[in-house]
């Protein structure tokens, strides 16, 4: 028999790389060289087999929208001041609204052109009189608009990504999963508020200057100056274990901001022993922060995370090194989820969780146990039914089906699939659609057989006659396969995935695999009679 060589060959080939890819998941802890030679991983257990946390999370587009025409208003307002044109406020006023109260008529046409040179984003929205001053209102642009939506999503499904590495979870899946929405799926996670807190964490970090010209009691009673604001610092009194909230006036204008830190790590203060965070500026933010410091010795610098005061300490002197602490009574663990989250960066806009849900490992373990139990249980009624009714035929087509699991596992390992739940149930309905395949064949000899022909013609009519039908029947299930995997989501592309790797595994194990067996058989040892 001509190629009989050769697909012997291709058939050890592929066991060869089906064991590379399947021993991460059957031994554990392989040695590190192994990695680097194969680079294969283990099968990913998806949340219901694992446990863990499942999140869908929705970015607060709008709020990147307001950041950006809140900061574009303040540059509005620093080109004013270099133009010398008298005005009483530049503010946002909606969601891309800025309005600008001149005091002069004449100056309209001169802020026309500061805005038409430096800020061709905003459309000139008219002017509206009210007294003596006028109200200029400028309008950022929908296209605008809709990019810093767009890379406020993109930036959080980074920022997160980033977070979770940091955290340190092992097989993340996050993604976007439509609009402003992110799918968040962290198998194994044992304490799930702990990760829901870091990734929900804005982590907006800013360095504001305390002001120590106005009175902060006139200001608590609703006299804040315009360009100041009031934020608290929350502390905790060690006496009596109560939160004590300290009002601090702060000028409006931040000075720097995280996006500028290089590291961020846990120290322990060697006089209380009590864990602070230790941040880093890069080249550009030092020399900044080295300018706020060189600039204000003898005043006081709010530290702000997310609109909270963690401290606000005295400048004694420049620093130039670029380094600052930020304390606040931390726990270790608080100390260090703070520095995950600063190493990562903020996030452009908060996030709403939409959807949360918990699946214990206990949970996860017997729903393998289970699925397993009935997939054993399933599979050796065949087994049985085979051997029985096909005699030696049927010990081959089992052999075929166990290399069909195999070979759906390996492709699970390869791709770096997740195993879920519903893929058990997609292997269980392979194992059906693999026998399915081998009655088909085995009754065609069968009936060649019947006929009076040789094993010989008999086996190569069975598997030319039984081909086109198991193949339209693979082909016509693959393409739903396929189909279900790209539209669909979580459970359905679980189920999609197995069933699509044991349609092709299928092809390959019912046709060519179990073909060449009874080649080996009729050809090579010469055999007289088919035991079928």
């Amino acid at each position: 028999m001509k190629g009989l060589r050769w697909r012997i060959f291709l058939i050890l080939g592929i066991l060869f790389f089906t064991l590379i890819y399947l021993i991460p998941s059957l031994v554990p802890g392989l040695p590190i060289w192994w990695g680097d030679i194969f680079s294969t991983k283990k099968i990913q257990l998806g949340l219901d087999l694992k446990g863990g946390i499942h999140l869908i999370l929705e970015v607060q587009a709008k709020e990147a929208v307001k950041a950006t025409v809140d900061r574009l208003a303040e540059d509005v307002e620093d080109e004013l001041k270099k133009a010398k044109i008298p005005f009483l406020t530049v503010e946002r006023k909606g969601i891309k609204d800025i309005n600008i109260q001149l005091v002069r008529e004449s100056d309209i046409e001169r802020l026309q052109n500061i805005v038409k040179k430096g800020y061709p984003e905003f459309d000139w929205k008219g002017v509206e009189s009210r007294g003596r001053l006028k109200i200029v209102r400028l309008s950022l642009m929908d296209k605008r608009v809709e990019q810093i939506e767009h890379l406020a999503v993109t930036q959080a499904l980074e920022t997160i990504r980033n977070r979770i590495d940091e955290f340190g979870v092992t097989e993340p899946d996050i993604r976007g999963c439509g609009g402003n929405r992110i799918l968040v799926q962290l198998p194994g996670v044992k304490d799930p508020q702990r990760a829901i807190n870091i990734i929900g964490k804005t982590a907006r970090l800013e360095f504001k200057l305390v002001d120590n010209v106005h009175s902060l009691e006139e200001a608590l009673k609703g006299n804040i100056p315009p360009d100041d604001q009031i934020l608290y610092e929350v502390s905790i009194d060690k006496r009596t274990g109560q939160q004590v909230e300290i009002p601090y006036l702060l000028e409006k204008r931040t000075l720097l901001t995280g996006d500028y830190i290089s590291d961020a790590r846990v120290l322990i203060d060697p006089e209380t022993n009590e864990p602070y965070v230790g941040i880093s500026f890069n080249k550009q933010g030092a020399k900044i922060f080295a300018k706020i410091t060189g600039e204000n010795v003898g005043r006081r610098l709010a530290i702000i995370l997310d609109n909270k005061i963690h401290s606000a300490p005295v400048i004694r002197e420049k620093i130039p090194r670029g380094e600052a602490r930020i304390t606040g009574a931390f726990t270790l663990e608080e100390a260090k989820d703070l520095a995950v989250v600063l190493r990562a960066g903020a996030l452009p806009a908060p996030i709403r969780i939409l959807e949360e849900r918990t699946i214990g490992p206990s949970l996860g373990q017997d729903s393998i146990k289970k699925g397993f139990r009935a997939s054993l249980i399933g599979g050796a009624l065949v087994l049985i039914f085979m051997i029985i009714y096909y005699a030696l035929s049927g010990a081959i087509a089992n052999v075929a089906l166990f290399l069909n699991l195999l070979l759906i596992m390996a492709g699970l390992a390869a791709f770096q699939a997740t195993l879920t739940l519903p893929g058990i149930a997609g292997i269980a309905l392979t194992i059906g659609m693999a026998v399915d395949a081998n009655v088909l064949i085995f009754e065609r000899i069968r009936e060649e057989l019947r006929l009076g022909k040789t094993p010989r013609a008999a086996l190569d009519a069975g598997y030319g006659k039984a081909f086109w039908t198991i193949f339209d029947a693979n082909m016509t299930t693959l393409i739903t396969a396929l189909i279900l995997f790209q539209y669909g989501t979580g459970p359905i592309r679980g189920f999609a995935i197995t069933l699509s790797l044991g349609l092709i595994a299928n092809m390959f194990t019912a046709i060519f695999m179990t073909k060449v067996i009874f080649d080996i058989l009729v050809y090579r040892l010469r055999l007289k009679r088919l035991s079928i």
